[in-house]
């Protein structure tokens, strides 16, 4: 993975958490943050975090891997209070976590509630407990707060209705935190990829027509690429020049926004 220093921005000196860092767009986020300059906890549940954390040591940047549920109120305490205890505070937290059956197909109708409670507990719970703890840190320093939406938060979806579901609310959350927080001198930012991660070469690979359709509708006519289309816009996001920015939804998609 490789990015324009230039394009990512100067995040010399920040300390930037990211959740669901393991692959895909995390572990992209992960690793154009750290050669921005910035300090990276890598907060996940898995070995694969682990991962991440180590590629962006070998990479010549500094990381911490703190073992994470975002659904758990507790383990995300720990890994901000990790976060400052390692690094000296914490500048912005970027919560990209979802379920692993995000990429799932199901109507709403077959949806049973364990997969419903799933959705909500990674992406909203997920957020609540990255805002709550967040907050009195990111305050100290007019730091940032992002959050991973996606298409099917603002047109919805006949295949993802629970992932829509949690998608919009998840913008509705920005909104009213950056309506909150402004005063307190912390944004926060949606952003809308479409890149290509793991969960869509496992949907294109059980569905070949996939990806054809998804160029088609797209006007630069490619799925963005983690690293270079996705990471680099947060970290702008996260750097000085975007001071200004907060409660919109970012769209960072190839232009395929402007077809609906």
């Amino acid at each position: 993975m490789t990015a324009d220093p230039a394009v990512a921005g100067d995040l010399a000196g920040r300390v930037v958490l990211v959740t669901g860092a393991g692959a895909g767009i995390g572990r992209a986020l992960a690793l154009v943050c750290a050669r921005a300059g910035a300090d990276v906890v890598v907060a996940g549940p898995g070995d694969n975090a682990a991962e991440t954390a180590a590629l962006v040591t070998a990479d010549g940047g500094r990381a911490l891997f703190v073992r994470t549920d975002v659904t758990d109120d507790g383990q995300v305490a720990a890994a901000v209070d990790s976060a400052v205890t390692r690094f000296g505070g914490l500048d912005a937290v970027v919560h990209n976590a979802t379920s692993r059956l995000s990429s799932r197909a199901v109507p709403v109708d077959a949806i049973d509630e364990a997969s419903w409670d799933d959705h909500l507990a990674v992406s909203l719970r997920g957020a609540y407990h990255c805002a709550r703890h967040g907050l009195v840190h990111l305050q100290a320093r007019h730091g940032r707060f992002i959050v991973m939406t996606s298409p099917a938060g603002m047109e919805g979806s006949v295949a993802l209705p629970a992932y829509g579901a949690v998608k919009g609310a998840l913008r509705g959350m920005v909104k009213s935190l950056a309506v909150e927080w402004g005063p307190l001198g912390v944004t926060a930012v949606c952003v809308s990829p479409l890149a290509r991660t793991p969960a869509l070469d496992q949907a294109s690979i059980e569905n070949p027509a996939l990806e054809p359709r998804l160029r088609a509708v797209v006007p630069l006519g490619y799925v963005g690429d983690p690293a270079l289309d996705i990471a680099p816009v947060v970290a702008f996001l996260l750097g000085d020049g975007a001071r200004y920015i907060s409660g919109q939804t970012i769209v960072v998609d190839g232009g395929r926004y402007t077809g609906l």
